[in-house]
C-alpha cells in the first residue's frame, strides 16, 4: 500500500511575441537569460550546462530558493525540434514529477509560444489544498516573469547581446 498520493497540476500559458519564431525558441532555452529573469529566487546553475543554449539530452541542475528553501532543482530536456518545440522534466526530488513542454507556432506577425506545465505533488487532500491555494499560481507567476523576459528580449535589440553568435 502506497502512504502518499500524488496530485496533478497543470498549467497552461500562452504569449504573443512580435518576433521570429527561430528567436523565441532560443531565447527560451537561453540560461544566461534565464539567469536575468530568475534575481528574485536567487537562482544560479551549478551544473551541467551552465552558459549558453541548452540542447536535447542535456541538463542543467539550479539553485534556487522557492517556497522559503533553497533548493537543487535538476532539469533535462527530453525532446527538441528546432525551433518547435522542446520539453523539459526535472529529476524526480521535492515532487514527484514536473515536465514543461514548450511550443512554437510561427504566425505572420510574430511568434505564439505554448507553455505547457505538468506536475504533481505529493501528500494526498494536503498537496491538493496547497496546489489550489498556492503553488499553482506561484508557478503561473514564475513562467509569466519569465515570458515577459523572453519578450522584451526577442522585440528589442537585447536579443543580439544573446545570440550574436
Amino acid at each position: 500500500m502506497k502512504l502518499t498520493k500524488t496530485n496533478l497540476a497543470n498549467i497552461h500559458l500562452t504569449t504573443f511575441i512580435q518576433a521570429p519564431v527561430e528567436r523565441v525558441f532560443d531565447l527560451s532555452r537561453h540560461i544566461d537569460l534565464q539567469k536575468k529573469v530568475v534575481t528574485r529566487h536567487q537562482e544560479e546553475p551549478v551544473a551541467g550546462t551552465r552558459f549558453g543554449l541548452i540542447g536535447k539530452d542535456e541538463t542543467v541542475t539550479w539553485k534556487a530558493r522557492h517556497l522559503f528553501k533553497t533548493r537543487l532543482l535538476r532539469s533535462r530536456v527530453t525532446e527538441m525540434s528546432r525551433p518547435f518545440v522542446f520539453v523539459d522534466e526535472q529529476s524526480p526530488g521535492e515532487r514527484p514529477m514536473v515536465k514543461h513542454e514548450h511550443h512554437f507556432k510561427a504566425c505572420n506577425n510574430g511568434t505564439i509560444m505554448i507553455d505547457l506545465i505538468h506536475f504533481e505533488t505529493r501528500f494526498g487532500l494536503l498537496g491538493k489544498i496547497f496546489n489550489a491555494f498556492y503553488l499553482s499560481s506561484y508557478v503561473r507567476e514564475w513562467i509569466e516573469q519569465r515570458n515577459r523576459a523572453i519578450k522584451e528580449y526577442a522585440e528589442t535589440e537585447k536579443w543580439k547581446n544573446l545570440l550574436a553568435n
